[in-house]
């Protein structure tokens, strides 16, 4: 009687911890979730973490939807969005698993190594469209951005260009690899990408978000005496009724084994 009592009780706890779990969301996240989830599947081959991108926006409104567990995001969730998930009696959780700095890329071979925010501003808002006039070759400049639901998108929409809106017809991009892939094989091109992309085929910029004065690259985040101006935390985001089965896997992301993961990838532990 006790063993079947057992079997019914176990019944009732293992949809609430579950062993299967949907992450999606955020492309500059994707890589870093990818990487914790493979590391803590083979410490846990009962567990089953699916991870897929879309962008932060692709991945709140998958929470909203049921579809996924967790929503990774670098983004802060909107006000709109909580409150949908509140209307839905839906109590969202945010956790800050990593930070990223944004890195601004262009081709390798552009001469042109550093710019100002402005000089930023003036390029995306296409005020400033050859690179002869920032003192390099006379050549077209084509800035690439992210599609509008990335949370990229809107984070250098907000630091960059101070929630100035970017220039009619820029190249929006679906995905992160799509910006470094575009930008590595055209010359006059430019774009950003969070820090963990960045790769040889392309060139990172050092930034200075004070008219010059200082100027510091996403490279060297940790080293540098200058603070890098573009630095942004990463989200992932939960409903609270579902923290018991989501608990183990969050509990390792934050652990020093998990946050040595962060640091790995090219992104900033949270301790």
């Amino acid at each position: 009687m006790n063993k079947i009592l057992g079997i019914i009780i176990l019944g009732f706890l293992l949809p609430q911890l579950s062993l299967s779990q949907k992450i999606k969301g955020s492309d500059t996240v994707l890589p870093l979730s990818q990487k914790e989830a493979e590391v803590y599947m083979q410490k846990h081959p009962e567990a089953t973490v699916t991870v897929t991108g879309g962008g932060s926006g692709v991945g709140i409104a998958a929470l909203l939807e049921g579809t996924t567990d967790i929503a990774q995001s670098s983004r802060r969730i909107k006000f709109d969005e909580k409150n949908k998930l509140k209307n839905m009696d839906k109590e969202v959780v945010e956790v800050i698993v990593g930070y990223d700095a944004l890195a601004v890329i262009t081709h390798p071979s552009n001469p042109i190594k550093k710019l100002t925010r402005e000089q930023l501003e003036g390029i995306f808002r296409g005020k400033i469209k050859n690179w002869k006039e920032l003192g390099g070759e006379d050549l077209r400049i084509i800035p690439y951005s992210r599609e509008t639901s990335s949370g990229t998108y809107e984070f250098f929409k907000e630091s960059a260009l101070r929630y100035k809106n970017y220039m009619n017809g820029i190249m929006s991009m679906p995905a992160t690899g799509s910006v470094i892939q575009s930008i590595s094989q055209t010359r006059g091109a430019i774009g950003y990408v969070g820090l963990a992309y960045v790769n040889p085929s392309v060139q990172a910029m050092e930034l200075s978000f004070d008219g010059g004065k200082n100027y510091s690259n996403p490279l060297n985040t940790e080293t540098s005496d200058v603070i890098y101006p573009i630095v942004r935390p990463l989200y992932f985001y939960y409903i609270q009724k579902e923290e018991a089965g989501i608990k183990p896997f969050l509990d390792y992301v934050l652990s020093d084994e998990g946050q040595q993961l962060v640091a790995d990838l090219g992104f900033i532990k949270v301790k």
